[in-house]
């Protein structure tokens, strides 16, 4: 059975996830593609609706992201959101240009709720705005919804050609009502019915990758992490015994964690799995040798993930498949379409161009971090499994800023412990869903024992986040900063300094690199 879809049309705009989570969450299946997808190709997925995306660029630049009018005469109704918006004006004959007053950040509007996209929210809300541009005039056939202070159009609508835009972002959570708006537009405005189901999708996937993998053999990156868990499990829900789970120890996992994932699916574990436990630790090590670059870090360490599961394919013979927990975030920030690389994720941008492999699986890849982890609560995981922290695939070569040496694992490996153990064990209101230490590459003076030091400075790092797009720092009890601080330069030689990062998502990301 096919799922009914929103199509959401990515020009390069920062929340595009953000997007077709919102939609989701209405329980409608979403998906991004890039602005270069054509109409042909639009046709053929036949959308119930249409979302253009926001994006950093001017609509009246030659250099700037179009498309097909056409597209707008499909007779599928479109949402233009920020550059979305303005790229609708200039299409149809309106004025876009640069605003007297840049709005960025909440802000406050006046909406007209006879809209079919505002019914039903306050006539004076709060909303996000990030725009330099505005909208002069619109179109022939349009009407204004809605505007703030100094923003003539907030929001503008031709319900009878099924157009719709607003300035602002509804779907970030500033906007206080923008659940209820992207909701009025997949339900009120295309007309769906809400058929997108995480036990509908299990059943399915379970059954193409019976149909795809037949009789054949596969091979499961397994890293003991919520999401090639989940794929893992699923996998062998597919096909049983002919599916083998190779974990990685890359040396770049957190402390006791090999010992960890084995005990959960090794031969003593829950999971009838066949699993093989590859110590290589020396050999990432050696990769990574000398290399600084982030993006290098990340490629290097999943072209070795590759050559490792390849050999290890070779020793168990005729498999055809490679399985990894690749998410859809995974997929989007490591490059879609046009769109800028936030970091190439090992399994995704940082695979090497040739692949001993007839097929790569990915069960996942379509899914956001909160859909695999209701998944893997509709095939059985356990909470405790499902729930824990995500960990990069890279590991800690990207919570290590600079050369990687087995030195620093170390310190980084002991330092997060002691953070994570003191969190978990302190009477928190709110428990962050992700915290952990880092070690920078900053040396600084200091004095211990009355004795001068020159080492490292670890940062802790707690934050929240439902869709792993957009995080805040969470505030930690200064007592057990304190307490994780005193502990880390007294236990993890090498370390002189402790720093707690305040930053959110956007503008850093939750891994540091």
């Amino acid at each position: 059975m096919k799922n009914e879809m929103i199509l959401v049309l990515d020009f390069g705009g920062q929340y595009n996830q953000l997007i077709a989570r919102c939609v989701r969450e209405c329980n409608v299946y979403a998906e991004v593609h890039p602005y270069t997808i054509t109409l042909d190709e639009i046709r053929a997925m036949e959308p119930k609706g249409i979302i253009f995306t926001g994006g950093p660029n001017s609509v009246y630049e030659e250099s700037s992201p179009h498309y097909d009018k056409a597209i707008l005469e499909l007779g599928i109704p479109v949402l233009g959101i920020c550059y979305g918006s303005q790229l609708m004006a200039y299409m149809l004959g309106g004025k876009v240009t640069t605003a007297p007053v840049s709005e960025y950040g909440r802000t406050g509007i006046t909406a007209d709720t006879s809209s079919r996209l505002l019914h039903g929210i306050e006539s004076d809300t709060d909303v996000w705005m990030s725009h330099t541009d505005y909208i002069e005039r619109v179109p022939d056939g349009f009407v204004i919804t809605a505007h703030s202070k100094v923003c003539p159009v907030a929001a503008m609508e031709d319900p009878n050609r099924r157009l719709y835009a607003t300035q602002f972002h509804p779907e970030v959570t500033h906007t206080r009502e923008g659940r209820k708006i992207i909701s009025n537009f997949v339900y009120t405005i295309c007309n769906c019915a809400g058929d997108w189901k995480i036990d509908s999708f299990v059943d399915r996937q379970i059954e193409m990758i019976k149909e795809k993998v037949g009789d054949g053999r596969a091979l499961c990156a397994l890293s003991g992490g919520v999401d090639s868990s989940v794929a893992a499990v699923l996998m062998s829900k597919a096909i049983g015994r002919n599916l083998t789970c190779v974990f990685v120890d890359h040396g770049l996992l957190r402390k006791d964690e090999g010992d960890q994932v084995e005990a959960v699916f090794g031969p003593s574990g829950n999971y009838d799995l066949n699993f093989i436990r590859v110590n290589a630790a020396d050999r990432f090590y050696s990769k990574l040798a000398g290399v600084t670059e982030p993006e290098d870090k990340r490629k290097i360490i999943g072209e070795e993930f590759i050559r490792v599961f390849e050999e290890q394919a070779k020793k168990i013979g005729a498999v055809d498949f490679l399985v990894q927990g690749t998410i859809y975030p995974d997929v989007i920030e490591s490059g879609l379409g046009k769109s800028a690389v936030i970091k190439s994720h090992h399994n995704v941008g940082g695979l090497p161009d040739c692949v001993d492999f007839k097929e790569i699986i990915e069960p996942l890849r379509m899914l956001f971090k909160d859909e695999v982890r209701r998944a893997g609560k509709q095939i059985g995981l356990p909470t405790a499994l499902v729930g824990r922290q995500p960990f990069p695939g890279p590991g800690l070569g990207v919570r290590i800023v600079g050369e990687v040496t087995a030195e620093k694992v170390r310190i980084v490996q002991e330092a997060d412990a002691i953070f994570r153990g003191e969190v978990d064990k302190a009477d928190l209101k709110q428990r962050p869903g992700q915290y952990f230490a880092a070690l920078s590459n900053m040396r600084s003076v200091g004095v211990m024992g009355d004795f001068r030091t020159y080492d490292y400075a670890v940062v802790l790092r707690a934050v929240n986040t439902t869709d792993f797009m957009t995080a805040e720092c969470c505030e930690i009890p200064f007592e057990v900063q304190q307490t994780c601080m005193r502990r880390i330069i007294n236990e993890v030689k090498g370390v002189n300094r402790v720093m707690f990062d305040l930053t959110s998502k956007p503008p850093g990301t939750i891994e540091y690199e």
